[in-house]
């Protein structure tokens, strides 16, 4: 049997909604644009609650052979990680009582779970960016721990140093043997579920009284899976005080990344965008450009698609 937290909705929050017995538009001001999660390849995981990898660490090289000499034996290398499924799950839990006094049941019932499901996805969405294992297990590590120093290859640092006041640019190449997300093996819902459970009976906060109340289960679960680390790229310690030759960084970056970029997709905050976009209005810029993708208009850089994603804050510490 459930246990109903002081969490839940009252009959002040049904009164904030409600207008001449009619329900009010919520104007859902918190929502947030993370257009990352639009782009996610998703596949099958080879494990129940993990997926292992295997990566090639050695490649063979062959030798220059002379007449009557021989050559040496070799193989190549490999070894193995295994990434994790994070469980990301919620529960609204409303007093019978209150939906049913509401002039649309239905309807708020409805505005409640989309306030769930935009609230597990800005979830999601920190956690693809920030996510670390270390400090919460049950989630997934996410790309700012794995590319987390100047020393590796595939972060670039702009060379900010107002610490605490600064972002960074990510480069994402998505696909199988690349970048992409996981769900459970065997999940017959792609490892996303939003299941009505209807009337149920509930325990109040005291934890002794019991009462009827509607409830939904929302659940997302997945991990991120990076094959091959060249895949993402970083350019980091951008302070928004100054955005001179950052395209010039932002082409060091993108020339970096390997298949010739193939399927790269560049994201930043709305700050960076916005200086991207009036670069973009540029017509003499021979970077920048708006392009037409799935019949929306798009900021491009050499063909790049640029996103905006809001989870990658202006608060990041100087990287080292």
């Amino acid at each position: 049997m459930a246990t109903l937290t002081q969490n839940n909705l009252g009959f002040v929050e049904l009164a904030k909604r409600t207008h001449n017995k009619k329900l009010l538009q919520i104007a859902e001001v918190l929502n947030e644009t993370n257009e990352i999660l639009q782009d996610q390849v998703w596949l099958e995981a080879n494990a129940t609650f993990g997926h292992k990898v295997t990566i090639r660490t050695n490649l063979p090289t062959g030798s220059w052979r002379q007449i009557n000499g021989g050559v040496a034996k070799e193989k190549s290398s490999t070894e193995n990680a295994v990434e994790a499924i994070g469980m990301l799950e919620s529960y609204s839990e409303i007093d019978c009582e209150l939906v049913d006094t509401a002039p649309n049941p239905k309807a708020f019932r409805s505005q409640e779970d989309m306030a769930f499901l935009e609230g597990m996805s800005q979830t999601w969405a920190n956690t693809l960016i920030t996510g670390d294992q270390v400090t919460t297990p049950a989630s997934f590590t996410g790309l700012q721990p794995r590319y987390n120093a100047v020393s590796n290859p595939n972060v670039v640092s702009f060379g900010g140093s107002a610490s605490g006041s600064m972002t960074s640019i990510w480069v994402v190449q998505w696909g199988v043997n690349r970048v992409h997300m996981v769900y459970p093996r065997g999940s017959k819902t792609l490892g996303v579920k939003m299941a009505d459970l209807g009337e149920c009976t509930v325990v109040d906060s005291g934890g002794t009284n019991q009462f009827q109340a509607y409830r939904t289960h929302f659940q997302l679960h997945g991990g991120l899976v990076i094959h091959d680390t060249r895949c993402v790229k970083r350019l980091c310690n951008i302070n928004l005080a100054s955005f001179a030759n950052l395209d010039d960084y932002l082409l060091e970056v993108i020339n970096d990344c390997p298949f010739q970029a193939a399927g790269a997709v560049i994201y930043c905050n709305q700050d960076v965008k916005t200086a991207f976009d009036i670069l973009a209005k540029d017509k003499t810029n021979v970077h920048w450009s708006t392009d037409q993708i799935w019949g929306k208009e798009v900021t491009t850089f050499k063909g790049h698609p640029v996103r905006r994603v809001d989870a990658i804050t202006t608060t990041e510490a100087t990287v080292t």
